[in-house]
């Protein structure tokens, strides 16, 4: 059964602003303009300690100093993944016109995504523990936790609405996001900071992905010939959301709409996807924004590269779009931003949405050719133009949890 508003709560909710950290670097313009001009920001791999494995590659973030970002008394209480967070939350209310404390008070709620947590804190401890028995450091408990993202973010907004972490793999940002304009439509809070966060990119980590060979070692090919996995990224996106009318009040111009979402479970394998929990997370979204296929101009894809999720994710798209699969410009930009788990649907909106804004589909870069088994447009290797209204993004986790967010382009009604 997907889960879906089913048109219940009648509140719209926009997106007013977004940020974004990722190894294009900090900003959602240098993540844009990576995209769109088919870069990849996917570099030779970089660790504190000495790396013995075969994938040598991952999308880091280059040259992140946070003290540059963030206040130094802050930093000692964040895990990296928190400190993408708060860059990213930053740039988003900047963007969305507020002052700090107008994003304060109990009806503002924070929700953060992310598959893991603070890794680094919890690598740092257990290395510190068994190898040279050291106790971990005192604050090791509140930096590692998933909920440190929010809740930091929270104190610096004094946020006092709902807030709370999100941890459903690969689907957490799209989840975050979709679940932060639920409460919103009906009434829970008024304004929200919602996405997705992850920096696991660290020796013990790439060793266990590399364990299930869904890795490459050179290109990642979503939907392509000759594609044999994925590049592990890191990163953060932010977005500020609020209701449309709230937006028109104070006389600020939304991004866009946040229409659908909808978010089903496979409940059948911790790392097969199946095609039914995809199917049903689209059209759920669809439902939920009150559209049919046909409205859907642009496609974000999940894409991994992976052989399971790309003939798996097509085939989905096919019995969601029809006969219209073939033609519907569709683009997976992970070999762009690298796969970053937790925060990859985030990234994934943030393109999406500028994709909405200048009409503009980013490619599907190291694309060899068409594989017949994933029969559909995947805008290979250059951006094309084309007329969007509306969106729709992708995301699809281990042990089935999916879940599609719907954007659209509200000209004239701010």
């Amino acid at each position: 059964m997907a889960a879906s508003s089913g048109g219940v709560g009648e509140r719209r909710v926009v997106i007013s602003g977004m940020g974004a950290v990722s190894a294009a670097g900090v900003g959602a313009a240098a993540l844009w303009t990576a995209a769109r001009d088919g870069v990849s920001q996917i570099r030779p791999l970089v660790t504190e300690y000495p790396y013995d494995g075969r994938i040598r590659i991952a999308a880091q973030v280059p040259g992140f100093d946070p003290s540059q970002y963030l206040e130094k008394a802050l930093l000692t209480f964040c895990d990296p993944f928190t400190q993408f967070t708060l860059v990213a939350a930053d740039e988003a209310v900047a963007q969305a016109g507020f002052a700090r404390e107008e994003l304060s008070g109990p009806r503002v709620g924070v929700i953060v995504g992310s598959g893991i947590g603070g890794m680094t804190t919890i690598d740092n401890g257990l290395r510190h523990y068994y190898q040279e028995r050291i106790r971990p450091d005192p604050f090791s408990v509140p930096r590692l936790i998933p909920s440190a993202a929010p809740t930091t973010l929270g104190m610096r907004y004094s946020a006092n609405g709902p807030t709370f972490a999100l941890g459903s793999a690969c689907s957490s940002a799209s989840q975050a996001v979709g679940l932060g304009a639920q409460m919103i439509r009906f009434g829970l809070m008024d304004r929200a900071i919602v996405g997705g966060a992850e920096a696991c990119v660290i020796n013990g980590t790439i060793r266990a992905w590399e364990g299930l060979r869904v890795m490459t070692p050179d290109f990642c090919r979503p939907f392509s010939m000759g594609r044999n996995g994925m590049s592990l990224g890191e990163g953060a996106a932010v977005f500020v959301l609020e209701t449309l009318e709230s937006a028109q009040k104070r006389g600020h111009a939304p991004l866009c709409e946040l229409a659908g979402y909808g978010t089903t479970s496979d409940a059948k394998d911790f790392v097969r996807p199946d095609l039914d929990g995809m199917i049903g997370a689209m059209q759920a979204a669809l439902a939920d924004a009150g559209l049919g296929p046909e409205a859907i101009d642009y496609l974000n894809a999940h894409g991994t590269a992976t052989h399971a999720n790309d003939v798996t994710e097509a085939a989905a798209i096919g019995r969601v779009f029809g006969e219209r699969a073939a033609h519907l410009p569709v683009s997976s930009t992970k070999p762009i931003h690298g796969h970053a788990l937790g925060a990859s649907a985030g990234l994934e909106l943030a393109l999406t949405i500028r994709a909405l804004q200048e009409q503009i589909a980013p490619p599907t870069i190291n694309f060899l050719g068409f594989d017949p088994r994933c029969p559909i447009d995947a805008v290979p290797n250059e951006a094309r133009r084309v007329e969007i209204r509306t969106a729709m993004s992708n995301s699809f986790a281990f042990g089935g949890i999916n879940a599609a967010l719907i954007v659209r382009a509200l000209a004239g009604e701010a």
